[in-house]
């Protein structure tokens, strides 16, 4: 892993600070990626998507995990579908596809929705600081 010249004094391989230990990641993750294709792109979208995933995160009550990023993609930057795109860290993917099925199946504009499941594991992690 190149750290780069940014950095100042040593690079570490086990964490020793308080705010180095609050940067620690799993050792094992699994994220879960959705696209919702929908219908159409207008200036109601983001707010009924909002709407949506609010609920979706509401009821992930009871499932371990966090959130990574949502957006919305318009059509001409991925061909002609519209997509919406959320993606969570959770081992728990059973419960979150149930949960974006039931919260999207009643979005008139959603067609259908693709999901990635992606598990990934550390195989280095160093502490450093970047210069100022």
């Amino acid at each position: 892993m190149n750290i780069g010249d940014s950095m100042s004094g040593e690079v570490k391989q086990i964490a020793t600070t308080q705010f180095e230990k609050k940067l620690i990641q799993d050792q094992h993750n699994t994220n879960v990626a959705f696209y919702v294709h929908i219908k159409q792109f207008d200036n109601n979208v983001i707010a009924e998507i909002k709407k949506h995933i609010g609920e979706v995160f509401y009821f992930l009550r009871g499932i371990d995990w966090s959130f990574d990023s949502y957006g919305v993609e318009e059509s001409r930057t991925r061909g002609n579908d519209v997509l919406c795109y959320f993606i969570l860290r959770s081992a728990d993917v059973p419960k979150l596809q149930k949960l974006f099925r039931e919260y999207f199946k009643e979005y008139d504009n959603a067609v259908e929705i693709t999901c990635s499941v992606t598990k990934y594991e550390k195989v280095e992690e160093k502490f450093f600081k970047l210069t100022l």
